[in-house]
């Protein structure tokens, strides 16, 4: 396992921030650092991470600086990594992207079929209406990581075309590489997506600065992330409130996407503060046989979290 960490001068938050622009999360207020010494060194949230490699767990996660794009920590950011409902992420930009087409506009009504039916996450199982709007299943994916909303979704846009995607991306290391099935066969894929923290970090700074596809398909992708109520790994640190974050609390805006499955943890986020922002990948994969080892993997995450609180507060 690969440690390193990068310290330096505090990066001020700067109006400049505006270029990535038009969803409210695209800047706040210039702040002033509270003090003239250096950032917080991330010391918490290594301590935990070091203590869940040495029990077994893979981790991988990474911390940039949003403004400078300085990396703030590392821990094996270059291994692609199981991320569950991370890789839907990826859906969110093809259909976004698609968005600019006129025989795929927001009001294009999707009918979910038994084909598509998939348990677990999400509501839109649980709703009589069988017939929604694209940005409608967007924003589920968004809001709860809706599977079913996700499938049709796939469905409707192709696989094969959030591939190419991806690959138009420049992403190796980062893909959505299946449905999402209640059981996975031998002839389905192990996962429901993979990622790189390096990767990730690099497509949220891009997606936060309007610079994937275009600026107003970034903004849509944003938008649905900030409906995200899973505030339970790294983001449980922040305080926000989990159904309602959307605007400025305490000086924080934040984004994120999160996958669970089992054995797996990660997440993936955007969080500014007064005085900085940052963009932040963390994965790990860990036996899930006993709960306190997954207690032990959410602790770790929160460390991370507080350690990036600390930075941009």
């Amino acid at each position: 396992m690969v440690y390193s960490r990068r310290d330096g001068d505090s990066a001020t938050s700067s109006r400049a921030d505006a270029v990535t622009a038009r969803s409210r999360h695209a800047a706040l207020p210039g702040g002033k650092h509270r003090t003239t010494d250096k950032p917080e060194d991330f010391t918490r949230g290594f301590a935990s991470l070091g203590e869940l490699a040495l029990g077994g767990v893979q981790v991988s996660a990474r911390a940039t600086d949003l403004s400078t794009g300085r990396v703030l920590f590392s821990v094996d950011d270059h291994v692609s990594m199981p991320t569950a409902s991370v890789g839907k992420l990826l859906l969110l930009i093809e259909v976004a992207a698609r968005l600019n087409d006129a025989e795929f506009g927001l009001a294009t009504m999707l009918e979910r079929l038994s084909a598509d039916a998939v348990g677990d996450s999400g509501i839109w199982q649980h709703l009589q209406i069988s017939r929604l709007g694209v940005s409608d299943l967007a924003a589920l994916v968004g809001a709860t990581n809706d599977n079913l909303a996700t499938n049709v979704l796939i469905r409707t846009v192709g696989l094969h075309s959030v591939r190419a995607r991806t690959e138009q991306l420049g992403l190796s290391r980062t893909a959505l590489l299946d449905l999402v099935r209640d059981q996975r066969g031998p002839d389905d894929a192990p996962q429901l997506s993979v990622g790189s923290a390096k990767e990730l970090t690099w497509l949220l700074t891009a997606l936060a600065r309007g610079e994937i596809v275009d600026a107003e398909t970034s903004a849509r992708v944003i938008g649905w992330l900030s409906l995200n109520t899973d505030l339970s790994l790294v983001a449980s640190a922040f305080g926000l409130d989990p159904l309602a974050h959307r605007e400025s609390d305490h000086g924080l805006l934040m984004v994120n996407k999160t996958g669970t499955a089992a054995g797996v943890r990660s997440e993936v986020g955007v969080l500014r503060g007064p005085r900085a922002g940052v963009t932040y990948a963390v994965s790990m994969v860990f036996d899930d046989a006993q709960l306190m080892t997954r207690l032990a993997v959410l602790d770790g995450m929160r460390a991370v979290g507080a350690d990036l609180l600390e930075y941009v507060h």
